[in-house]
């Protein structure tokens, strides 16, 4: 006899962590504080058989990245769940460090991932303000107060002391890509900067296979698995916060692979 109970009771749940944006540059970015709430609801509400982490992110502040991905760690081993990343138009530079924070990661064919390497940009506007006439006046206690000021011209130890900033945090990054992917990885010429597609990324061991969240989740749960989504909800006046220079700055960021 069948128990007329088994129609209500609820299939198993997976928690949804929506991770889509540029990270720690500006007021709608994702970071560790903001998404602190979020990542720790996804673990603890409903007693969910998995966390998912749904990413579309082109990267951005290499600390944040560190501090969201570390946060996910530490939960998954809390309530000993499996964590699976599922990859949208991209998981690049800091979007794929908070894709190593899965112990599985998956892609669209189409998706861009990789470029696992630092930069750091701006501009140089000494020689506009010698155009138009500008004296501008800076007085500082400390010789290294005004590094890379960009009123001013280029100076080669600053130049030097910088690279030395950016090179640590390269091999932390490294390392925190060889930590969680361990041998999966092809070889050392994956840490240059370069970008892969979904199946070149599978073949050098930067994911795990081309898949999309909704069937795979059903392959491992059943057709009954329940999600429950969550994310940050960005306002109208959320929006108009922003500055205007976080907006360039992450739009750019999208910009470099074609988004």
């Amino acid at each position: 006899m069948k128990n007329p109970f088994k129609m209500f009771k609820p299939g198993p749940k997976v928690a949804v962590i929506r991770l889509h944006g540029a990270i720690g540059m500006g007021r709608n970015s994702l970071t560790d504080a903001s998404l602190a709430p979020l990542i720790e609801k996804a673990f603890a509400r409903g007693k969910p058989k998995a966390v998912a982490l749904l990413i579309n992110s082109p990267g951005g502040s290499p600390t944040q990245s560190a501090l969201i991905a570390a946060r996910i760690r530490r939960l998954a081993a809390e309530k000993e769940l499996p964590v699976y990343g599922f990859v949208e138009d991209v998981a690049a530079s800091g979007g794929y460090w908070l894709a190593t924070a899965a112990d599985e990661i998956y892609a669209d064919d189409n998706s861009i991932l990789g470029s696992i390497g630092v930069i750091s940009g701006g501009f140089g506007f000494h020689e506009l303000l010698k155009t138009y006439g500008v004296e501008r006046r800076v007085h500082t206690a400390g010789k290294s107060k005004s590094m890379m000021d960009p009123f001013q011209p280029e100076k080669a130890e600053d130049v030097a002391r910088l690279k030395k900033i950016l090179e640590a945090i390269h091999q932390n990054f490294i390392t925190q890509v060889q930590a969680r992917r361990g041998e999966k990885l092809s070889d050392e010429n994956l840490f240059t900067g370069e970008i892969w597609l979904g199946q070149q990324a599978v073949e050098n061991g930067l994911i795990d296979g081309i898949g999309h969240m909704v069937p795979m989740m059903k392959a491992r749960f059943g057709d009954e698995v329940q999600f429950k989504v969550y994310g940050q909800k960005k306002g109208l006046l959320s929006r108009f916060g922003a500055t205007i220079m976080s907006q360039i700055e992450e739009r750019s960021l999208w910009a470099r692979f074609g988004l």
